[in-house]
């Protein structure tokens, strides 16, 4: 008997966590090929050298309350290395104001607990005030624009200063391409159990279980919500690189994917040098168009659903600062950016204010982030005026005119795919699709979710659903 032979297309989080669970179930003779397009592993995920301190330009932070992240940091050894945020708290531009995030909201969607009289005109809270007295005509198991939602029943100003803000860094997308049932599902689950309004539905998803009172908990009562990694994601992706003993091979496109016999052949490399891969199974962990691409011909269902996922472009540009240049940058751990409000960014992290080890050497360290879906034109300049655009609105919210001791921008073209109305039937078809050909299986962020958590978690669903399949192969 041999031993099983594994290619896994996509060298980033999704992938290498598949590849460590694959040698975890399969034992060390396993053969474990990563192949990975780009000169280094993570995809999204990538940590620089930001005046002299390791610091994340992807993503930063994963949600607590879900357990993928700890437990995998727990068996890589690498549980001593998470970090919590500080207590400083986030802020929000609306209306030409900056002030403290409003509380009592559902990722921007009012609870009857919310407090909006910062960042809503008297105009817009008439109509929140007015929501729950309107009639709701709600038809169990709909998905919709969850901004096309909010419009009808707030009015312009909740989508446009709370739920665009916070979702657009989540998913670098408006509100109005967004469906609500992939984006803000218990929202969705809401409804349909019958509520009477918007804001009924979002009161009884953020209410604790009856018999634990009826307030809400106190923030921090429950721990921290967000954790991070001392020295950055590179620490984990390093950790799962040693552990799966993978071989991984950079610089490699994997042009198609074809059934050959009871395995899989890959052709690899450029179409004047084509190099053949025989192997028994494949983890695709590539964003939607490569799954698209790979698919057309094995299961041409998964690759047209696949093909429906579109991708946002964004930047993120890192600055440090001496401690004097950037005295007037407020004690908080950022700020979002209304959709109305007249910036070229995003949102702006004080990721040392965030982020304790982040300032230890006394520099002030911040990430600008700018780009949503459908703007990746106006992101096609060069990394100097990026860098001057971050700067003139950094001077409008702080005033912080300084140059910065060093910059770093990085680009995410096609980043993070965009959970439009009916995403979840996409990812049922490609799932089904998938499931019924043995020896293949898909995770990422194009699935179940584009934070880190949830990548993990469709990591090892994969990993474990190959590993079903090929424990050992005959001669």
């Amino acid at each position: 008997m041999s031993a099983a032979r594994i290619a896994v297309v996509g060298g980033g989080i999704s992938g290498l966590a598949a590849a460590h669970r694959l040698r975890t179930l399969l034992g060390p003779e396993a053969e474990i090929v990563v192949l990975e397009q780009r000169d280094r592993t993570g995809g999204v995920l990538h940590t620089v050298e930001l005046a002299g301190t390791p610091f994340d330009v992807g993503a930063e932070a994963f949600l607590t309350r879900r357990p993928e992240v700890p437990a995998l940091l727990e068996e890589l050894g690498l549980a001593d290395r998470i970090v919590h945020p500080t207590g400083a708290s986030p802020s929000i531009r609306a209306g030409g104001r900056t002030v403290g995030l409003p509380p009592g909201t559902m990722m921007g969607v009012p609870t009857s607990r919310a407090r909006l009289d910062d960042v809503l005109s008297p105009a817009g809270l008439a109509a929140v005030a007015a929501e729950p007295d309107r009639p709701l005509v709600w038809e169990p198991g709909t998905d919709v624009s969850l901004g096309g939602l909010l419009r009808e029943r707030f009015g312009p100003e909740v989508p446009e200063r709370l739920t665009d803000p916070l979702l657009g860094g989540v998913y670098a997308g408006r509100v109005d391409a967004l469906g609500l049932r992939a984006t803000v599902p218990a929202l969705a689950a809401a409804l349909d159990a019958g509520a009477s309004s918007l804001t009924a539905a979002a009161t009884s998803a953020t209410s604790p279980p009856a018999g634990r009172g009826s307030a809400a908990p106190e923030p921090g009562s429950a721990g921290p919500v967000f954790g991070g990694i001392r020295g950055g994601y590179r620490v984990l992706l390093d950790g799962l690189e040693s552990a799966s003993a993978a071989t991984v091979r950079f610089g490699t496109t994997v042009r198609s994917l074809e059934r050959r016999g009871a395995g899989w052949r890959l052709v690899l490399g450029p179409t004047t040098r084509p190099e053949a891969l025989d192997v028994d199974a494949v983890v695709l962990a590539v964003p939607a168009p490569a799954v698209r691409k790979l698919l057309t011909g094995p299961v041409p269902a998964a690759a047209a659903a696949a093909g429906e996922v579109e991708l946002a472009s964004s930047v993120v540009v890192a600055l440090a600062y001496r401690p004097a240049d950037a005295a007037a940058l407020p004690p908080t751990s950022g700020v979002l950016i209304a959709a109305d409000e007249p910036l070229g960014i995003k949102a702006a992290t004080h990721s040392s204010n965030k982020w304790a080890h982040l300032g230890a050497d006394g520099l002030v360290r911040l990430r600008v982030s700018t780009g949503r879906f459908g703007e990746a034109a106006t992101l096609q300049v060069d990394d100097d005026e990026l860098v001057a655009r971050a700067r003139v609105d950094l001077a409008t919210l702080h005033g912080i005119t300084a140059a910065p001791v060093e910059a770093v921008v990085q680009r995410w073209g096609g980043g993070l795919p965009q959970y439009a109305v009916g995403h979840l039937d996409r990812v049922r078809r490609i799932e089904q699709a998938v499931a019924a050909v043995p020896g293949l299986a898909v995770a990422g962020s194009a699935l179940h979710g584009v934070g880190v958590p949830a990548c993990v978690a469709t990591a090892r669903a994969a990993a474990e659903t190959i590993a079903a399949v090929v424990q050992v192969t005959a001669p």
